[in-house]
């Protein structure tokens, strides 16, 4: 009677793991990016720039975003020469969109809710490690009160705001 109850015992242990491994190589969802993820951005704009300086611009942003786990985000940053001013972006004027597919890759549009200039940032990026890392490239980039689109080459890294215990 004993062996007959430890083979499905054995047969469980050796199933459950290859299942909840099968559920999490399904991959990612929007689902998957939710909660605040600090971030750090490097950005590169080559000359011309659209205010007609002839000098190539290099600029740092660090800040944090918020997703909902359903496909929106907010976001506050602060760019460190002060371009925009001394402090971070005001709350709720930096909002957006993302789409997650299932391979971890994805697309994410922030729109720079500045009055009377807007502006849109166009982000492609995968994510790694379960979720807690995003590895982001901007693909195109309206800055505020531009007639369309400067080129731009700009890369940053988020990282999951969480306690040790939540690791």
């Amino acid at each position: 009677m004993k062996r007959w109850l430890a083979k499905p015992a054995l047969l469980a242990a050796i199933a459950f793991p290859a299942v909840s491994g099968a559920a999490w190589a399904d991959g990612c969802s929007n689902a998957t990016l939710n909660g605040e993820y600090a971030f750090g951005i490097t950005a590169y704009t080559p000359a011309p720039l659209p205010n007609g300086s002839p000098t190539p611009q290099t600029e740092v942003v660090t800040g944090i975003k918020v997703f909902d786990g359903q496909g929106k985000l907010t976001q506050r940053d602060y760019q460190g020469d002060n371009i925009a001013g001394s402090d971070f972006a005001p709350p709720g004027q930096e909002t957006g969109t993302y789409t997650v597919d299932s391979d971890c890759t994805g697309n994410m549009e922030i729109n720079l809710n500045v009055p009377n200039a807007g502006g849109v940032i166009d982000i492609k990026f995968v994510i790694s490690d379960g979720g807690r890392h995003i590895h982001e490239v901007v693909s195109q980039f309206t800055p505020p009160g531009a007639p369309g689109p400067v080129p731009t080459q700009t890369s940053g890294n988020d990282w999951k705001v969480a306690s040790a215990q939540d690791q």
